[in-house]
């Protein structure tokens, strides 16, 4: 490629960003997922689930950074001792509950933050909309059909609103890719690889806690692909059609060779590649080990336990309204961390190899791979944003928090339609893996399929 058309493609992807800000390809409705319209008012949170998520990314750094846009007024566990530590954590000064219909009542909130057990999103995002309030809600946003059902029927009948915090959405390097795409850089999109790998500690911590258990977490098909799915739909702008999906448990539980009850009390310690000193770490010591004694929960369960029936390696083949076909997969005990994509089209193709986790090297950076047929590869880089999930994390709390009247150009702001979308594309292929055969989107949820504008 010679410097002038080098020059030119990048001045192009340069203004894509000011073009499609004024394009079709902005959906109006994700206007209306602002959840607060007084910005000379502090908006009024409360918090339910005062775990890792809830006391991290959704309690002490909201605390820190939108202090004088936010204030809690009640946070609310089951467990009595971890939500009392939570709020010494956070820092706020509010009341704790064990009961989320007793802070409803008393804390009178603006908008109720749901960070539970993810088989118990339903229950509180419903409870927070007949309650007369918004809600944002971690993903996966529930775990199965009728629970999703549930909630989309709660929304309509309140007039509330619920956000789902998709924070890889607002990543720089996962947005240049759909501004990449929404631009026409490779004609029409007709097929996707997909493949994220989860490594020996990260892949490993699912199958210590709660996510070990179907009845819980959905399956990581629910909780962790819930992520990847959501960006499919995303960036391909479509509704999924059919699923048809593998999944085997072959490493970790049962497969093990020895098992004990959790870390701290194996007799296995100097034997197992797998062991974890959950003491060490001050905060999840303080959130979990100081705290089993109210609920019973070990952060630290053994990830060769017997009861786990979840999926430890996952292949799910997509096909979407508008005849894209999608090839994903799922690894938890791979040697690294990361993800290969690569978008394919009928004018070129574009990919992307990302490591997310290599000690022995910090990538300040991204790449992205853009080929057209019949032409030269360019290398498109984007350097990471402040915050987790290279930036994500920032730029999502900011347009919820600090300005949610802020512009939405990409989109990137997610409603109930999407977190069904993406949740009921895991419950599809764990029905699929479960029965043998392909699954119908459409017969899970009474949400009408779209090929392309959808809705948030």
């Amino acid at each position: 490629m010679n410097s002038e058309s080098s020059k030119s493609r990048r001045d192009f992807l340069a203004k894509s960003g000011s073009l499609l800000a004024g394009s079709i390809f902005i959906h109006p409705i994700t206007e209306a997922l602002n959840l607060w319209d007084k910005p000379d008012e502090k908006m009024k949170l409360a918090l339910v689930g005062t775990g890792i998520r809830g006391t991290t990314m959704f309690g002490r750094d909201v605390m820190r950074v939108y202090k004088d846009q936010v204030e809690f007024v009640g946070l609310c566990d089951i467990n009595e001792g971890r939500v009392k530590y939570a709020k010494t954590f956070i820092g706020v000064d509010c009341p704790t509950y064990t009961d989320c219909d007793q802070m409803l009542s008393e804390a009178n909130p603006d908008v109720l933050i749901v960070t539970t057990m993810d088989s118990t999103h339903n229950q509180f995002i419903i409870k927070g909309l007949e309650a007369g309030i918004n809600v944002i809600t971690e993903k996966p946003m529930t775990t199965d059909e009728v629970k999703c059902q549930n909630i989309l029927d709660a929304e309509r009948k309140s007039g509330k609103k619920v956000i789902v915090t998709f924070n890889y959405r607002y990543s720089p390097h996962r947005q240049k890719i759909y501004e990449i795409l929404r631009a026409g850089e490779i004609g029409d999109i007709t097929s996707v690889d997909f493949h994220w790998y989860l490594n020996t500690s990260h892949g490993a911590d699912y199958f210590r806690r709660w996510h070990g258990y179907r009845e819980k977490s959905g399956t990581l098909l629910v909780h962790k692909a819930t992520h990847h799915f959501d960006l499919l739909n995303w960036w391909l702008d479509s509704d999924p059609e059919e699923v048809f999906a593998y999944g085997e448990l072959e490493f970790y539980g049962k497969n093990g060779p020895f098992r004990g009850k959790t870390c701290r009390s194996c007799t296995h310690k100097n034997d197992c590649d797998f062991y974890w000193d959950v003491t060490r770490n001050e905060h999840l010591k303080n959130l979990y080990v100081e705290n089993e004694q109210y609920d019973g929960y070990h952060r630290d369960g053994c990830v060769f336990r017997e009861d786990i029936n979840i999926y430890d390696k996952m292949a799910v083949q997509i096909k979407y309204k508008n005849k894209v076909q999608v090839s994903y997969s799922l690894t938890t005990y791979s040697p690294y961390e990361g993800y290969r994509i690569a978008f394919n089209g009928t004018k070129g193709r574009v990919e992307a190899w990302v490591k997310e986790s290599q000690p022995w090297k910090v990538e300040p950076q991204d790449e992205i791979r853009l080929t057209k047929n019949f032409g030269e590869s360019e290398i498109i880089v984007i350097p990471h944003g402040g915050g987790g999930h290279g930036g994500g994390d920032t730029r999502l709390k900011d347009k919820i928090f600090k300005d949610p009247s802020m512009a939405d150009p990409w989109r990137q702001a997610a409603g109930t339609r999407d977190g069904a979308m993406s949740c009921l594309i895991g419950i599809a292929a764990r029905n699929s893996i479960e029965t043998g055969r392909p699954v119908k989107v459409e017969e899970l949820t009474d949400i009408p399929l779209q090929a392309s504008g959808r809705g948030a």
